[in-house]
């Protein structure tokens, strides 16, 4: 009998001269930095009526940064969608524009956000080499939300929490370690949807598919429900606890969304929609500064006398209106009349100098980040890691919608800062892990399937 070798499978795939994907980033990374550094001469210009003598150095500092990303990227991830790190890198270097156009260096130090974005960029790095595969994550999910939930309390700790004056209240987000402070819930949120998705994936469909019989029709379990709902409940009770409005809020958004997202049932907006009114309700029988917001923002002309009333929010809305279509122009904005206008109020200091055209310019670049993030969705290879990008393009999302709603009076001010943009260096390290962690997971989704190990297969010959 003689035999015959014939492999079965796919055959490996060719080596590659380039990759489209990572030359596309390059691009866009070097054109971002470029605009920044363009526009970082217009700021100076205007409020110096000079060219900063450290061009060259801001030009290195910004473009070294982006290509570090961009080479762990390449390194590390050479699948992952080119849309996402371009992006980031454009959105960062404008509100660090903006920040040094705003005469306030001792309250919104540039050279110290500068720092923190090296510092982020470091972390989206270290990300990158410890979180080889999203699945990774999802062994460690009992562990993840109680480190969540012992940095969401941290700032209750006495002598290491602090709060600071808002809306009439003290709201305590803040911990302070030595010479450094930071918000914990920035870092939490991303625990948080890391359980999220987990947990949703495992029990998919047990919250989804009717099992349970009430009187003549099947309903779905609440059973399994039970726990994470028991998880929420505790991270909104803490939430109060810090009088923190809008990180309960977008923790409940987040929450709501990958529920829908793993079931696919209505039924769970519906239930999500009655209980933020309710809890919105009574939030604002309980929390003066719910109550508070919720009057400034349906009468801000008739409260900006009052302590801690709108004032911020008129202003704001004047240093929109004054920007009209296409701004004031860099560095000519009264910025300094926008209380915190470099952290909560950022996008009014950038829609007063850069107007209309600009403001949407920021609007669009947040939902392509947000477009992105969805198709690495579409694309992931597990349920989990499906619903882990979900959350974590949800969080950007929501975040900055909540935030810009509340400046252009669309929604009640909730407190939070826009990502990238606003003064803070938690929120900066966090957004870079979060950005990180969708770069992994498009990277998995993105690679060829892997060819099955070729077989041989014994074939009679022909008898003669």
């Amino acid at each position: 009998m003689a035999t015959v070798g014939m492999r079965l499978g796919v055959a490996p795939r060719e080596r590659r001269r380039g990759n489209p994907a990572r030359r596309a980033e390059l691009g866009l990374v070097v054109f971002g930095s470029l605009i920044v550094t363009a526009a970082y001469v217009v700021a100076s210009i205007g409020t110096t009526a000079k060219v900063p003598a450290h061009l060259a150095v801001f030009l290195v500092i910004v473009l070294g940064l982006g290509l570090a990303a961009h080479g762990a990227t390449r390194l590390l991830a050479p699948d992952a969608n080119p849309v996402l790190l371009p992006v980031v890198i454009l959105l960062n270097g404008l509100g660090y524009v903006t920040l040094a156009s705003i005469d306030q260096p001792k309250m919104f130090p540039p050279s110290l956000q500068a720092m923190w974005t090296a510092v982020g960029v470091g972390f989206y790095v270290v990300t990158l080499v410890v979180v080889k595969r999203a699945r990774d994550l999802d062994r460690y999910r009992y562990l993840l939300v109680v480190a969540a939930v012992g940095l969401m309390l941290s700032p209750l700790v006495p002598h290491l929490g602090y709060a600071v004056g808002a809306y009439n209240e003290s709201v305590r987000l803040w911990i302070h370690i030595g010479p450094l402070s930071g918000q914990p819930v920035e870092l939490a949120k991303i625990l948080l949807v890391v359980f999220f998705a987990s947990y949703f994936a495992e029990k998919r469909e047990m919250l989804a598919i009717p099992t349970a019989r009430f009187g003549n029709r099947l309903v779905v379990d609440p059973r399994p429900l039970g726990p994470i709902l028991a998880v929420w409940a505790f991270c909104m009770l803490v939430l109060a606890a810090e009088r923190d409005v809008g990180f309960a809020v977008l923790v409940f958004a987040i929450f709501i969304v990958m529920l829908w997202t793993a079931t696919g049932r209505g039924s769970y907006l519906v239930l999500g929609a009655a209980m933020f009114a309710t809890g919105t309700y009574v939030g604002s029988k309980l929390l003066p500064q719910v109550n508070s917001r919720i009057g400034d923002w349906l009468h801000p002309f008739a409260r900006t006398n009052l302590a801690g009333g709108s004032y911020q929010l008129v202003q704001g809305l004047y240093g929109l209106g004054s920007g009209g279509l296409v701004g004031t122009g860099l560095g000519f904005g009264h910025l300094s009349d926008i209380p915190l206008v470099g952290s909560d109020y950022i996008f009014a200091a950038f829609g007063t100098e850069w107007g209309l055209l600009g403001s949407s310019v920021i609007v669009a670049a947040f939902a392509l980040l947000a477009g992105a993030g969805l198709r690495v969705a579409q694309t992931a290879r597990s349920e989990f890691a499906k619903l882990l990008a979900v959350g974590l393009t949800a969080t950007i999302a929501f975040q900055a919608f909540i935030i810009i709603a509340g400046i252009i009076r669309l929604l009640p001010a909730t407190g939070l800062t826009l990502p990238f943009m606003a003064y803070g260096g938690s929120s900066l390290v966090a957004n870079y892990i979060l950005i990180a962690l969708l770069v992994r997971i498009s990277d998995e989704g993105s690679r060829p399937p892997v060819a099955p190990a070729a077989t041989a297969v014994r074939v009679p010959a022909a008898v003669s």
